[in-house]
């Protein structure tokens, strides 16, 4: 049976890998052990198990910083966001990745641009003005998506040159319209890249707390994020507090992240390789 031959270089890159993950494990160790101590050891800031642990800190940072309220609307942002860019960018892609015309080309190169150009925070707000959307999660769902497509369309083209055009052909050949092409032969191939799109889109707008601080300033369109950001500012010397409802914000992705990850490596992977 073939083994791997173990090198000093090999040992040395284990040990580096290993140190530079302590810079991820030792921050997440302070935040999850300090979400149960008092107030006094959370400001310590280390890594120590907790002389008593106090598992009130989560019902006291619901209660406090309207948790339920930051989670309904970041539900309902994250779903939309996610739903409305995987489906426009499955379809985009399919025209772009079909029609190998100098539109299709140009339509590529456009989309590519969105993942170098930062978003132009004063230009929005006048836009989201003008439509009367500003300081609403329509319109903060209107600039997600916005920014979102430039990455979720370089994702889905690159999956869709590796779908067989032969496919396609087949289809026709049975009697397939380009609609019932697309919903029937297409769309159950793009799983694995939707799943990816799914976790990591939904990530970044779960997590996002730039673009609700600068579009939203209004108590009833909290997001989960800004409940972080307004307790710290209320509450802070009650470390304990703020941890616990860092945990609290993170733990929905956790468990997408979890059940969704096996098919993120494929999703991203299938791309790079073009059948």
């Amino acid at each position: 049976m073939f083994r791997r031959k173990y090198t000093w270089r090999t040992a040395v890159l284990e040990i580096l890998m290993l140190l530079l993950s302590l810079l991820v494990i030792i921050p997440l160790l302070v935040v999850v052990l300090g979400s149960f101590k008092t107030t006094g050891e959370a400001a310590r800031f280390n890594f120590s198990i907790p002389t008593e642990w106090v598992f009130t800190n989560y019902k006291d940072t619901i209660e406090k910083s309207n948790l339920m309220l930051a989670f309904k609307n970041s539900v309902i942002i994250t779903v939309f966001v996610v739903g409305i860019t995987s489906f426009i960018c499955a379809l985009g892609s399919f025209i772009i990745g079909r029609r190998k015309d100098k539109l299709s080309r140009f339509l590529n190169t456009f989309f590519s641009l969105g993942l170098i150009v930062p978003i132009c925070v004063v230009p929005t707000i006048v836009i989201l003005q003008f439509f009367h959307i500003d300081n609403t999660k329509t319109g903060l769902i209107m600039v997600m998506i916005a920014t979102n497509i430039a990455w979720a369309m370089f994702l889905f083209t690159n999956f869709m040159d590796t779908i067989p055009r032969e496919l396609d052909e087949a289809a026709f050949i049975d009697g397939c319209n380009t609609i019932r092409l697309f919903l029937n032969v297409i769309m159950p191939l793009l799983k694995p890249v939707m799943m990816t799109n799914i976790v990591i889109v939904g990530m970044g707008t779960w997590n996002d707390l730039q673009t609700p601080l600068y579009l939203l300033n209004s108590s009833k369109n909290l997001t989960m994020p800004l409940t972080v950001y307004n307790f710290k500012g209320q509450y802070f010397s009650e470390w304990n507090l703020i941890f616990a409802d860092m945990v609290l914000v993170a733990l929905p992705m956790v468990l997408v992240y979890g059940v969704c990850q096996k098919y993120i490596v494929e999703g991203i992977t299938a791309g790079a390789v073009k059948g």
